[in-house]
């Protein structure tokens, strides 16, 4: 007797909490032009009717299976649904977000067609590239041989934020066919009680975890001999997430600050700054490189602050001069072009 065919798709959707969104998010999978996929609604703990909007959905398709977990955290609940997924890729959709119709049909005919492991979707990610050693999971689109054949590479327990950042990091070290869906549309939506958004003003908690992220990378490239060969990924992944998400964008206060610019500072210095070429550091930011090597947080906070007045005078004297192409839609793309030049880091 034959085996049957996996399913295309397999969207795990991790669900805590979401009573007011769960049925758009659910229903924007339902609607998509590709049917041929399973939804895994994984419940961690909810302590609203979540759980009973799970189960009215599971009991009228059979492509949708539901499963509870006491409260352990997003990590745990998309590992548990990934362990009973049987598509042939994987994607990790957010229970409070949703998706455009053509979402998976067009992701997955990319992604087959260049028999590629991992595709980024979306255009803010696809828009990184060569310098993307991360993306969350709204922005990745996984085949499951590959989580097969890596089993030790899954969400880490008990860390939010990053644990997303550090499964895709993982995992984009491990191949080279990674293609790219920038017409993949996402529809995030932003309110007040995201994990995230609720964690990031907790500055002393995030502290705490930052020492674990940067352990297990360092295991991680330990174990698997990567230090001298991928060094400037991992540069960049810490330039990107612990640097610019964090030490930039977030209120630490004075000794938060020092605590962390001497973390992210010493563990460049030992692990990856001794392995990167000349090409590699001339990659790297202007405000890293400088970090890397300041005296102290203060040195670098001085410099930072001064190197972002110069270029929001360059931002502004290059957007005058553009007023005077003639031709519009050039003068749009132009535009737009000194933006992404003078508002990135």
């Amino acid at each position: 007797m034959d085996c049957p065919r996996p399913v295309a798709v397999s969207v795990v959707i991790p669900v805590y909490n979401v009573e007011k969104y769960l049925d758009e998010t659910i229903q924007s999978v339902l609607d998509q032009e590709l049917q041929d996929f399973e939804i895994i609604l994984v419940n961690d703990g909810s302590s609203d009717s979540s759980a009973e909007i799970c189960r009215k959905y599971a009991s009228l398709d059979a492509r949708i299976y539901f499963f509870d977990q006491e409260n352990s955290g997003v990590s745990v609940a998309r590992n548990n649904g990934l362990i009973h997924a049987s598509g042939e890729y994987v994607y990790f959709l957010d229970s409070d977000d949703s998706i455009e119709r053509t979402f998976l049909s067009a992701s997955l005919a990319i992604a087959k067609q260049q028999n590629f492991d991992l595709l980024i979707l979306g255009e803010p990610y696809c828009s990184r590239a060569p310098r993307l050693t991360a993306v969350p999971t709204c922005g990745l689109l996984t085949k499951k041989t590959l989580l097969d054949t890596y089993p030790h590479i899954r969400f880490p327990e008990g860390i939010q934020p990053c644990e997303d950042g550090l499964f895709s990091h993982r995992l984009f070290l491990m191949t080279d066919k990674i293609g790219f869906n920038p017409g993949a549309v996402y529809f995030y939506r932003q309110h007040e009680n995201q994990n995230h958004t609720q964690i990031n003003r907790q500055t002393d908690r995030l502290l705490k975890q930052i020492p674990i992220w940067l352990e297990l990378l360092k295991e991680f490239y330990k174990e698997h001999d990567l230090f001298a060969s991928k060094a400037l990924k991992l540069a960049l992944f810490i330039e990107h997430e612990p640097f610019e998400f964090r030490y930039l964008k977030m209120a630490f206060n004075d000794l938060e600050k020092e605590e962390l610019f001497k973390l992210l500072q010493n563990f460049m210095q030992e692990y990856i700054s001794p392995h990167l070429t000349k090409a590699d550091k001339e990659i790297l930011t202007v405000p890293f490189s400088y970090f890397v090597e300041a005296r102290d947080h203060r040195d670098f906070d001085t410099f930072y602050v001064d190197y972002c007045k110069r270029r929001a005078e360059k931002l502004k004297r290059g957007l005058f001069w553009v007023r005077f192409i003639p031709i519009a839609g050039l003068r749009r793309k132009v535009r737009q072009r000194i933006r992404n030049k003078y508002l990135d880091v």
